[in-house]
């Protein structure tokens, strides 16, 4: 009987409970009726924290676009770096030419064939030569050798050996023999007096 008890008891108990369950309930919905404005307050976090990491998305996007930017730079600046090295390797080659055509070697022929090519690919790839005859002295460009008068703007009188870009950067400077147009025209006017 005593199990019978034991039932009985079990049985009242959670019969006690339910009605207290089922109070409970319209106890709480009185604190969630007061409690539906956390929601929103809780909703503010949440979108604190969507815009912090929707910035920390722009954020890493701008970063990944500036490294491929670099990296592209970086790319195209060792290219340049590799075909300078190997243009200014060639820049011998290119004096023997000049020497050849100064002899007259390369006024017809298979050699002045082979000349005009090999100048004609240095300059598409972007082989600049400077230093002519009658250029002004610049001397972030040519190395003077020689210098005959004392006027004020020096020009080129004799190219001793031609200076060549690539790019932006100088390969090498022209070396060259610096006059004055002054002392070129007077000289002019002393030969033309010395003629009569």
């Amino acid at each position: 009987m005593t199990e019978a008890n034991s039932e009985q008891e079990l049985i009242e108990e959670t019969a006690a409970e339910a009605p207290e369950a089922d109070a409970a309930p319209d106890q709480d919905s009185a604190p969630e009726a007061e409690s539906a404005p956390e929601p929103e307050v809780e909703a503010a976090p949440e979108s604190d924290e969507l815009a912090e990491r929707t910035a920390d998305l722009q954020r890493l996007t701008a970063e990944y676009a500036n490294y491929r930017r670099r990296v592209e730079r970086d790319r195209q600046a060792n290219i340049d770096a590799a075909k300078a090295s190997v243009v200014t390797e060639l820049l011998g080659v290119l004096d023997d030419l000049d020497r050849a055509r100064a002899h007259g070697d390369l006024d017809s022929g298979p050699l002045k064939s082979v000349a005009d090519k090999l100048e004609t690919a240095l300059t598409k790839q972007g082989l600049v030569e400077f230093g002519a005859v009658g250029d002004p002295f610049d001397p972030t460009l040519h190395e003077a050798v020689q210098h005959e008068g004392s006027g004020s703007e020096p020009v080129i009188g004799v190219v001793m050996r031609k200076g060549y870009r690539f790019g932006d950067r100088v390969l090498r400077h022209a070396m060259v023999g610096v006059t004055d147009p002054e002392t070129v025209g007077a000289s002019d006017s002393d030969a033309d007096a010395d003629n009569e």
